[in-house]
């Protein structure tokens, strides 16, 4: 502990500085590595950016370009190649209709960022450290389990997307399971980039983003979409004539945008600012910058995801297989055999996407489509390895170093990618990715629930903890976007037209719901549902207050380590 201070002087004592109320955890550091501190180790933080000072203005660019980074490292969750394939899905099978829905979900994803950062910035720790404080150790490692499985998911998609992307760029001559072992060596390679310094890192997913931008950009302005069907779309929450295959679509959008890692993510990326977390003031203005940066970083990922789905929408709404098989045989494309001649209405992915643009609009469609979900795949996959390694040291106070960490992560998923890219065909590949949605789908409650949790506690945010209408606002927001994602589980379950596996999926849902049931009691109690805390408190022996009964355990905890 610094300044030899035990964690109970902090907690009882709360002391000032500046006239201001410290925070209780201003003094406290990460939890400690079993690992001996000199070994050398690579880490997001072995530097922090400096944040200018004396600045009066209320507003400074100065200040918002020191705080920049973070919200755009976090946005590149919201343009992987789960995101991209849901886009041009949503346009090829609904139009500009769902437009308000992507709007929506990356609100949503926004506010939720939002708690994310402020834990970050208000204790000086990420989510992943706070719970395992705060969680007893059986939960804690369910939850870790939980995460870890998000953040293979997650980068299994990232794997197929850049197989994908590869095969497209070489015209086949690189196959999809040749494409899948060189994303093992190419994100080696990038994460030595931090070696470089922070902002050099930040700069280059900077780059990726960009040429997202210009990729998909290119596709937008070539495929010159209908901008008041367009607008219309967007602000007009209502689709006509839409069906269950819509609604699923609809669903499927607020899964692939709003994902459970990032939260842990940004959390943690907003640590590599320096703010002193005694001074109220620093903190404050801290939360108002990297909201600005997150709004900002969103908003460019959001017109992204808009150029994505008003292509499709376009070219591609109501055409039919014939249709596109009659445009690859005038352009002699070799992959018309992908296209059946019936009038069956068209389906599309991130590899019959790339197809169909470059028989419709020219090979240059295709090959700028491919760079485009690279950068997607290239970016999301470094991301989520940062994320294993955040959520790794704080559940586990485990600290690998970066290459056993993104081998430990990228052999499980290229393991099951690999197997099905020897043995089956692209069509396989990529409907691996519903799958991977429905996974990350399920666990979303373990990163919400535990953000909401903390975020409103006072003992942990002090002045920042979420005021009433954070907490109702949150709770709804929580409940629907959980809803949502249950119902598309339950729609890819059904489908599957299997007893055994309804019997297997009935069986999992029993303890998947027991301890999502566990999270959101600890949850609601946090928020001040005081009939729910009924007597476990008097049972443990532990104090009255709420709050303090959250984090009973955190001073022996602390002082053992």
């Amino acid at each position: 502990m610094k300044g030899g201070q035990t964690e109970s002087s902090k907690l009882k004592d709360s002391p000032q500085d500046n006239g201001v109320q410290t925070n209780q955890y201003s003094s406290i550091s990460p939890p400690a590595s079993p690992v001996a501190q000199d070994e050398p180790f690579s880490t997001y933080f072995e530097e922090k950016v400096h944040i200018p000072e004396n600045v009066s203005q209320v507003f400074s660019f100065r200040k918002l370009w020191a705080f920049t980074g973070p919200g755009f490292l976090m946005s590149i969750a919201y343009l992987d190649p789960g995101n991209i394939e849901s886009d041009l899905q949503s346009g090829a099978k609904a139009g500009f209709k769902l437009l308000w829905v992507l709007l929506g979900a990356t609100i949503i994803g926004l506010l939720l960022q939002r708690l994310a950062a402020r834990l970050g910035v208000v204790t000086g720790m990420h989510l992943a450290e706070v719970c395992n404080r705060q969680y007893p150790t059986v939960p804690r490692i369910i939850l870790w389990l939980m995460v870890e499985l998000a953040i293979i998911g997650s980068d299994m998609q990232e794997v197929i997307g850049c197989a994908i992307a590869l095969n497209l760029l070489s015209v086949g001559r690189i196959p999809l399971w040749a494409g899948v072992l060189i994303t093992i060596t190419d994100t080696f390679v990038f994460l030595f980039l931090d070696k470089y310094g922070l902002r050099k890192l930040e700069a280059f997913f900077g780059f990726l983003i960009t040429v997202m931008a210009i990729s998909f950009g290119y596709e937008y302005v070539l495929v010159k979409p209908n901008q008041a069907e367009l607008l219309k779309g967007m602000f007009l929450p209502y689709c006509a004539g839409c069906g269950p295959l819509q609604l699923e679509q609809a669903v499927g959008i607020v899964g692939a945008v709003i994902m459970p890692h990032n939260i842990y993510l940004h959390s943690a990326l907003v640590k590599s600012r320096e703010i002193d977390r005694k001074n109220k003031k620093e903190v404050k203005e801290a939360n108002k910058y990297f909201f600005i940066e997150s709004t900002i970083a969103l908003f460019i990922s959001f017109l992204i995801n808009v150029f994505v789905v008003a292509v499709f929408a376009q070219a591609f709404y109501n055409k039919t297989n014939a249709d596109v098989n009659e445009s690859c045989n005038k352009t002699g494309s070799p992959h018309t055999d992908l296209f059946p001649l019936n009038n069956k209405t068209l389906e599309v992915d991130i590899y019959k996407g790339g197809v169909v643009l470059g028989c419709v609009f020219g090979p240059a469609a295709l090959y700028i489509w491919a760079i485009g979900i690279l950068a997607a795949g290239q970016s999301s996959t470094m991301t989520g390895t940062y994320s294993g390694q955040f959520v790794m040291e704080g559940f586990l106070n485990l600290r690998w170093s970066r290459f056993a960490r993104v081998l430990l992560t990228r052999s499980i998923a290229i393991t099951p990618t690999l197997l099905v890219a020897i043995f089956q065909d692209v069509q396989h590949l990529t409907g691996m990715n519903d799958f991977l949605n429905v996974l990350q789908s399920m666990q979303l409650p373990f990163a919400l629930i535990p953000i909401l949790t903390f975020t409103s506690l006072t003992s942990i945010m002090n002045d920042f903890a979420n005021g009433l209408v954070w907490k109702i606002s949150g709770g709804i927001v929580i409940l629907v976007v959980c809803a949502i994602n249950m119902y598309f589980v339950v729609v890819y379950v059904t489908a599957l037209n299997s007893v055994l596996l309804y019997v297997l999926a009935a069986l999992l849902s029993v303890a998947y719901l027991c301890f999502v049931g566990y999270l959101a009691w600890h949850c609601l109690v946090a928020l001040g549902v005081s009939c729910l805390d009924f007597g476990s408190r008097t049972q443990l022996g532990l104090s009255r207050h709420t709050d303090i009964y959250l984090l009973s355990d955190m001073d022996s905890d602390t002082q053992e380590r």
